[in-house]
């Protein structure tokens, strides 16, 4: 059996620490002794982009992605765009971007100079914060990774997100026809009837973390906007 290798380690504020690990050729984020994200099972959170952007009609979309974490979703992000857009990714953890340039380099290549792209060393709710009270544009994608879900909390705080007046917070962040997509490791009808209630059309789709229906299955909330909303 091959040994787990400690690359490096990230205190999150206000909440846990985080560890790099390596396992022969995959690379894994571990919050405490849990796994949260790993090179192996990256799909559905390049699919939260993607799916996302399916759905965003605007020409030039501006896109928000809360968690860099391994840069998948934002890479996915910039792939699908093709240059047509902006995406900034809001990230409280500054050490990860030591570890994009640093043992995950391989992975990151040159995206992190792609004009059309931001990483910002931030809450995202405070970019959020910011688009509604008008100090910068709405977006017309948000995209949260920043937990295991709305129950799965791995920072202090995080969890104002997913209540009535965060969910409002989100959506008044968003142009009309916006989508918010959140993804979670597991379901959740109340987040459910929560975004339902914040007057969001709700799409909820179930999503593998490998290709070809493998892997264990997670959660992503497509939730968009109403024109005049």
């Amino acid at each position: 059996m091959l040994p787990r290798e400690t690359l490096a380690t990230a205190e999150i504020p206000g909440g846990d620490r985080l560890t790099l690990v390596s396992h022969g050729r995959d690379f894994i984020i571990m919050l405490g002794r849990d796994e949260l994200m790993g090179t192996r099972m990256q799909f559905s959170e390049e699919q939260l982009a993607e799916l996302t952007l399916d759905r965003v009609t605007a020409p030039a979309p501006r896109v928000l992605v809360g968690g860099y974490g391994m840069g998948f979703t934002f890479r996915a992000a910039l792939a699908k765009l093709g240059g047509r857009g902006w995406v900034v990714v809001a990230e409280v953890v500054p050490e990860i971007l030591d570890w994009a340039k640093g043992p995950l380099a391989h992975l990151t290549g040159d995206t992190l100079d792609d004009p059309a792209g931001e990483i910002v060393i931030a809450d995202v709710a405070a970019l959020i914060d910011d688009a509604v009270d008008g100090t910068t544009p709405r977006y017309d994608a948000i995209l949260l990774d920043v937990d295991n879900g709305p129950d799965g909390i791995v920072r202090e705080g995080n969890e104002r997100l997913y209540t009535r007046t965060g969910i409002a917070r989100m959506r008044d962040a968003l142009n009309p026809g916006g989508v918010l997509a959140v993804w979670s490791a597991a379901p959740d009808n109340k987040f459910t009837v929560r975004l339902k209630d914040a007057g969001f059309a709700v799409d909820v789709q179930t999503v593998r973390a490998r290709p070809n229906n493998k892997g264990p299955r997670h959660t992503i909330w497509f939730a968009e906007r109403r024109a005049g909303g």
